[in-house]
């Protein structure tokens, strides 16, 4: 014998809807099909209620695409300032030079706050410069430093205080975010920020790594 496959009435399709209130979330399609009382008349599709969800996903596709052109535009002038960087470099005519033109770069064309390098060995001509130390590679100051530089990706964010302290001497306070270039076999850059939102971790790196590559290409041209 064939049973009759129950059916569900007014009521219980009710019941069910105020158990499920997001229902329609889940299918949306269904609105396309059910109508709604309103005060002008006696019923009005759903057809308004798709177009609010219609609306709504607009303007998050909108928000989306500013915010993608947004970060275009600001990663077509980090390239062009980068490639700017490059050829300021290869242009210098000796490594003091080069040292102070990265250094005036970064404080002028990249906004650091205060610009710092640290490098293994001393520089001809860069002897008496606030912004520069020379500390050898085997000193213990430069121990907190040590995986960074043997795996050679940049740092971003609130340094440790001993880097920082190392970094930055008497001014470290200053600095609220930094972000730090490990140059192996020549030493750190470091561009710190009074502002502690300006670096962060997890930001993206690959006009740092191309800046720190950029240096050590243009020093190796003269020995170092």
């Amino acid at each position: 014998m064939n049973e009759t496959p129950e059916k569900l009435g007014a009521h219980e399709v009710a019941a069910f809807l105020r158990r499920h209130p997001r229902f329609l979330q889940q299918f949306p399609d269904l609105a396309l099909s059910l109508v709604v009382p309103r005060e002008e008349g006696p019923a009005a599709s759903l057809a308004s209620y798709q177009l609010e969800v219609l609306r709504d996903k607009n303007r998050e596709l909108s928000r989306r695409l500013h915010e993608l052109f947004a970060n275009a535009q600001e990663n077509e002038r980090l390239a062009v300032r980068t490639h700017q960087l490059t050829l300021a470099l290869m242009r210098q005519r000796d490594a003091a030079d080069t040292v102070r033109a990265m250094a005036a770069s970064l404080a002028e064309d990249f906004n650091g706050d205060l610009v710092r390098l640290v490098l293994f060995r001393p520089v001809a001509g860069l002897e008496d410069v606030d912004w520069l130390q020379v500390v050898p590679a085997d000193d213990p100051r430069l121990r907190p430093f040590r995986d960074c530089l043997a795996d050679g990706e940049p740092l971003c964010g609130r340094l440790q205080p001993e880097k920082h302290a190392l970094l930055y001497g008497a001014r470290a306070e200053e600095v609220q975010s930094t972000a730090l270039l490990p140059l192996p076999e020549l030493g750190l850059v470091a561009i710190g920020s009074r502002d502690p939102n300006r670096f962060y971790p997890g930001m993206g790196t690959l006009f740092l790594r191309m800046m720190g590559e950029a240096l050590a290409a243009a020093l190796a041209r003269y020995g170092r």
